[in-house]
């Protein structure tokens, strides 16, 4: 755990580190390393499969700032992470452009880091609570409407700030009302309503609810009423739908056994709707799902739900009025 320490204790490190990652992955030396064997024979080879991709460009909290589009509903703060802005800068830009289209400014504030939840699951809460300390410091602001999460890990972590801080005398008050204003993107966007109408999406879908979304965070009616919001998209309700997929947290790294018979029950159900795409909000839960596709030879996309909506977007007409979405 030394390198939750050194890297995700520190953002430029962490994306020095990704830098290098990417290099690996894009050189040959990835492919390389998987020919030779190298990887089995340090152990490495599972978490080789589950390592993500790192993405051309990263999110950074560098004080950004993109207002709305049309009429400004509010101003919100999106929390940026590590894994999220590295691997999954996409979703972040997704993101973006989705709060945007649907009147909300949104704002990159510098001094923000990792949530802590790969401490805390990893049995250090005193790097958890720094962690916690310092996004405090930086987000904890009246400007801000609400602070946005598109990683259910991460949203979770954040709305348990009050409970690792609970002993702390000059951040436990600060930590319950920042957690107050904490929504998952998802969750967000189903309580305000969508000012937006989505354009036709002409795609079949299924659902698979990360556990940290679903059970930490009892969400779960506002992801299907997005999508249902999406014209020409099919949800097909996949079976157990709620359970976990084997990846919770780094589960899946300390017990690939048991992780991979939770993966294999996952991806049978998911398969068994017909799906042209798997639908997920949760970084963990899609390297896990992705992982498992590819040791099937399936070559079914795993999007997050923003993307799906933004892709929504990107196919409606500029300006267009959304109908009523009542999602709570």
């Amino acid at each position: 755990f030394l390198g939750f320490q050194v890297l995700l204790g520190d953002m430029r490190r962490f994306r020095a580190a990704n830098r290098l990652l990417r290099l690996y992955q894009r050189s040959g030396l990835r492919a390389l390393a998987r020919r030779s064997g190298i990887l089995r024979l340090l152990g490495m080879e599972h978490a080789d499969r589950l390592m993500p991709e790192i993405s051309d460009r990263f999110v950074v909290a560098d004080g950004s700032f993109y207002p709305a589009l049309g009429e400004r509903r509010g101003r919100v703060a999106l929390f940026v992470g590590c894994v999220m802005g590295t691997s999954y800068a996409h979703v972040h830009e997704a993101t973006v452009r989705v709060l945007t289209r649907n009147g909300f400014d949104v704002a990159l504030i510098p001094g923000q880091g990792c949530c802590g939840a790969l401490h805390v699951h990893g049995g250090d809460p005193e790097s958890g609570r720094r962690l916690a300390r310092r996004n405090i410091d930086a987000l904890d602001s009246p400007y801000f409407d609400a602070i946005i999460v598109n990683a259910a890990g991460c949203g979770a972590m954040l709305k348990e700030y009050p409970h690792l801080l609970r002993d702390d005398h000059d951040y436990a008050e600060r930590a319950r009302a920042f957690s107050a204003k904490v929504r998952d993107a998802i969750e967000f966007l189903a309580e305000r309503g969508l000012s937006a109408q989505p354009g036709s999406l002409p795609m079949t879908v299924t659902y698979q609810e990360p556990c940290h979304l679903a059970h930490a965070q009892r969400i779960t009616r506002q992801p299907r009423a997005l999508l249902e919001a999406i014209p020409e998209l099919k949800l097909v309700e996949m079976a157990e739908s709620a359970l976990c997929c084997g990846s919770a947290g780094i589960y899946n790294l300390l017990r690939p056994e048991m992780a991979s018979t939770l993966l294999d029950r996952k991806l049978n159900n998911a398969l068994a709707t017909g799906a042209e795409v798997i639908v997920s909000a949760n970084p963990g839960c899609m390297l896990q799902l992705q992982a498992g596709l590819r040791a099937r030879g399936e070559r079914i996309p795993v999007l997050h739900l923003i993307e799906v909506l933004d892709r929504a977007y990107a196919a409606a007409p500029a300006g267009r009025p959304a109908e009523a979405l009542a999602a709570g």
